[in-house]
């Protein structure tokens, strides 16, 4: 089986809902659906069709063991996001690096300003 396109994944990844049940997962393992469902203030119903688009996107897979539904992350699935992050920050701190070595060489290198005149410093200027 081929990885999901990363759009999928990113779809599935952008409700908040989505977002907090991949989080739960994460730290308890493999739930019941009705365990999923009891922090949130939505029915089980609405717990279920969220589940489904995390399962069509590989993010979690589900098992039935008798009359209850279990349900956990797939170990890999967010491997694809992960590389995709991985790769987006290496080219913007390539990037800013770049664009921080121009602005470092064509910013001219400034002295150190000069007192007043009532405090002259030898060589400096008119003061000198």
């Amino acid at each position: 089986m081929t990885a999901p396109p990363l759009d999928a994944l990113f779809a599935a990844l952008a409700d908040p809902t989505r977002r907090a049940i991949i989080e739960r997962l994460l730290a308890k393992g493999e739930l019941s659906v009705g365990d999923i469902a009891a922090p949130f203030a939505i029915t089980v119903p609405a717990i279920s069709r969220h589940l489904s688009v995390l399962e069509r996107a590989g993010l979690v897979e589900r098992r039935a063991e008798r009359q209850w539904r279990y349900v956990r992350v797939k170990p890999a699935a967010l491997a694809p996001v992960e590389s995709w992050i991985a790769r987006q920050k290496r080219h913007w701190e390539a990037a800013l690096d770049r664009l921080e070595a121009v602005a470092a060489a064509e910013t001219p290198k400034r002295r150190k300003s000069c007192p007043t005149p009532s405090s002259p410093i030898p060589n400096c200027g008119s003061n000198g």
